[in-house]
């Protein structure tokens, strides 16, 4: 089964909107039917990407269009872990907020504010129920 070039270029340019941070662009594409769990062949989610590159606005946007803070990438990593490396207060807030739990996924975001000594973020995990 082949998938269509179009829709390629279409999930790919979503992904880039997410990369960036274009949260209203995002927002309007899976508000017209694209998925908000939408996942790339690293199994990366729109919502980890914007955690990653440290779009709190992203992805506070992507947790109200449904994003599901639980998925894991090919490496069982979260959205969590990936704001707890960025030292984004905001996104992990947002996903501590949503639900998020900060000892899910391999490494956890518990797990990835120890290996690199962020106190902060450790701190920040701890002052929320988990």
């Amino acid at each position: 089964m082949s998938t269509d070039p179009d829709v390629v270029a279409l999930a790919g340019r979503v992904f880039d909107l997410a990369r960036s941070g274009a949260t209203d662009e995002v927002a309007e594409y899976v508000s017209a039917g694209v998925p908000a769990n939408l996942t790339n062949g690293s199994g990366d989610t729109l919502l980890i990407l914007a955690a990653y590159r440290d779009h709190p606005a992203t992805v506070v946007r992507l947790l109200q269009l449904g994003a599901d803070h639980a998925r894991v990438n090919d490496r069982g990593q979260t959205a969590l872990a990936a704001a707890v490396f960025r030292r984004s207060v905001p996104s992990v807030t947002a996903l501590l907020d949503a639900g998020a739990d900060p000892d899910h996924g391999s490494p956890s975001a518990r797990e990835t504010a120890a290996f690199f000594g962020l106190a902060d973020m450790t701190a920040l995990l701890d002052r929320r129920p988990g």
